[in-house]
Formats: C-alpha cells, structure tokens, sequence
C-alpha cells in the first residue's frame, strides 16, 4: 500500500519548506494615453501600409486557394513577389528619413568629433549621390521593361519598376533632409557615437 508524504510531513522530518513568492510583472501602461497622432505619419509610412496589406491578403488568397479549395490561382506568386518588392522599396524611404539604416560605428570610437564631422558629412553626401544615380537607372530600366509583360498577367513590367524608381526618388529626397539637418546642427547619430557610445 502506498503512502502520500504531504508537505507537512516532510517538514516534520527535517525538510524546511520555502514559500517562494512570484512577482508579477508590472506593466506601466496608461490606458488614458494615446498614440501617436496620424498626422505625424508620412506618405512613404501610408502607402507601404497599403502595399504590406496587398501582400497579406494576395499570400492568404494563395494560402487558402491551394491548401482549402486545391485549386490555387495562377497570378498569386506573382503578384505577391511583386508587392514585396514595393514594400520594400517604399518602405526603405521611411528608413532614410528616420535614419535608421546600418552605420558602421566603429571609426567614430577613436577619432575626434571634428574627423566625426567631416566622414559623416562624407557619409551623407555618398548616400545622396548613390540614390540619385538609383533614380536615373531604375528611370531607364522602366522605360525599357514597358514592352515587356508579366508572366500570368498581361500588365507590363514597367508598372513593377516604377513603384522602385519612386521610391529611390523618395530616398533621395529624405537623404536630402537628413543631410541638410546633420549639418544645421553640426552633429548626427554618427558624430555622437564616440560620446554615447555605440548605437547598434
């Protein structure tokens, strides 16, 4: 016959028991307090919010036609390669214009917030010129794509690649902005990586 030993009897024998008490975390959470406002959203944030969307509804449509109904449509692939691509290219506007690309931090540790300066700025400028020569061959490439169609659908590819010549406009229209205020201020994200350390 088996005998249950209870917690009290361990006690009892020698064993002390422990109350352990978890704490429960606490979230600091206003529920009175709001988020951000939408005017402080730019257009690049609401049209790569239309374009993730797109693709969320092309990939369940691809989703539930080929595992529910067994019978997939053609055009989903596609489509929803192309709107990632959108996403993408539109969505890296916002990157610009929040600066939050990869930087490469590690030369900023050692010298001078003068030396910071001057390759920040250096910094700033190749990124500029790099959108700008985006923007004249993503321009070309769409000119030449405009006889050329899709594979299921029959719109031309142009369409594709003028959504990724905008949004190498955009970028250098942010890039542009961004350069301009690192230079009002005299410092960037960059410059105050010997100060504050290492960001990423």
């Amino acid at each position: 016959m088996s005998k249950l030993v209870s917690a009290d009897a361990e006690g009892e024998s020698g064993v002390q028991d422990k109350d352990v008490k978890m704490a429960a975390p606490v979230f600091d959470v206003d529920p009175d307090e709001e988020g951000p406002p939408l005017g402080s959203y730019a257009p690049e944030d609401w049209a790569t919010f239309v374009f993730f969307w797109a693709l969320a509804a092309v990939v369940f449509a691809q989703f539930f036609t080929r595992y529910v109904l067994n019978d997939s449509l053609a055009w989903t692939e596609e489509i929803a390669r192309y709107l990632l691509i959108c996403v993408a290219f539109v969505g890296a506007v916002t990157a610009v214009r929040k600066n939050s690309h990869i930087h490469v931090e590690f030369f900023y540790l050692y010298f001078g917030p003068r030396f910071g300066l001057v390759l920040s700025t250096l910094v700033d400028t190749t990124r500029i010129a790099f959108f700008a020569a985006s923007v004249w061959l993503t321009w070309k490439v769409t000119e030449i794509m405009q006889t050329q169609m899709m594979v299921v659908i029959e719109w031309p590819l142009s369409i594709v690649y003028a959504v990724v010549f905008v949004g190498f406009v955009g970028m250098t229209a942010r890039a542009v902005v961004v350069a301009r205020d690192h230079w009002r201020a005299g410092s960037s994200a960059l410059t105050r990586v010997a100060r504050e350390g290492r960001h990423q």
